[in-house]
């Protein structure tokens, strides 16, 4: 029996970790996908068309768009990954550095999405599925910044969706908690590092190399962003892994002293 045919996505930040395990799912699942790095590489296997995109550049982003509406003439999906991480004391990192981040994290997903939603809107379909976070739903100790940029792509796909939801388009989260990918990758260090923090700077990161060692598999982020992809009537939000899952009824139902002296417990803090 032939696969069905899902439709054409685009994946971003799909050269490693998380992106790649994505387009693969997505290809083995039936959809013509195109992924995306910084830097050209050769295509991957198992079906995967790889082209060059900096989020943070606006023509870069049209390019790749019109890229894949010439080779394929539609785009069904838009799967926004690409992001950086940023591990250090909130006041560790220059303004500058805080902006950068930002520019990946939340004005790439905007400007990948405004780049396709036109295209969405003219076949009367489409579906964009933004990677978020945990940290996007909880405070972060040492992750401020990050956590930051995930909360925004909480407040802006929800209310996103909203807006296109009568044009045929739906825009949903995926929330990872922890995922077993390299540590050192798209982790930035704060540019301004202060003696205070230096000690539980180091414990925090510390914390972190354990809790993405016990963490889940990437291919379990893609399996959601598949199940995301093709429910007729998807939900607003899939956290993913039994953990981020605890962490977020946490954080739904029971009383803030309790999640707040529970974070900081978890974070190795002094109460």
């Amino acid at each position: 029996m032939s696969k069905i045919e899902r439709g054409v996505a685009l994946v971003t930040g799909a050269s490693s970790g998380i992106g790649l395990a994505t387009a693969r799912a997505l290809a083995r699942d039936g959809y013509r996908v195109f992924g995306t790095s910084r830097k050209p590489m050769a295509d991957t296997t198992n079906g995967v068309t790889m082209l060059v995109c900096d989020v943070t550049d606006e023509t870069s982003v049209h390019k790749v768009v019109d890229d894949v509406l010439t080779r394929a003439g539609r785009i069904d999906l838009l799967v926004n990954n690409a992001g950086l991480g940023l591990l250090g004391g909130a006041e560790e990192s220059s303004a500058s550095q805080a902006k950068a981040l930002f520019d990946v994290n939340v004005f790439g997903v905007v400007r990948l999405t405004n780049a396709v939603l036109p295209v969405m809107r003219q076949q009367g379909k489409g579906r964009i599925i933004n990677m978020s976070s945990i940290l996007g739903l909880i405070p972060a100790p040492f992750n401020a910044l990050y956590a930051s940029t995930k909360h925004a792509i909480e407040g802006y796909t929800e209310s996103l969706d909203h807006e296109v939801r009568t044009q045929g388009i739906r825009v949903v989260l995926v929330e990872p908690g922890a995922i077993r990918t390299s540590f050192e990758e798209n982790l930035t260090r704060p540019d301004r590092p202060l003696l205070v923090y230096g000690t539980v700077r180091a414990d925090a990161e510390k914390l972190m190399r354990e809790v993405i060692e016990a963490g889940d598999a990437p291919e379990v982020v893609a399996d959601t962003v598949v199940k995301a992809a093709s429910a007729a009537s998807p939900r607003r939000r899939y956290t993913v892994g039994k953990a981020a899952q605890r962490v977020r009824c946490m954080r739904r139902f029971l009383p803030e002293s309790f999640v707040d002296k529970g974070l900081r417990q978890f974070n190795r803090l002094p109460a």
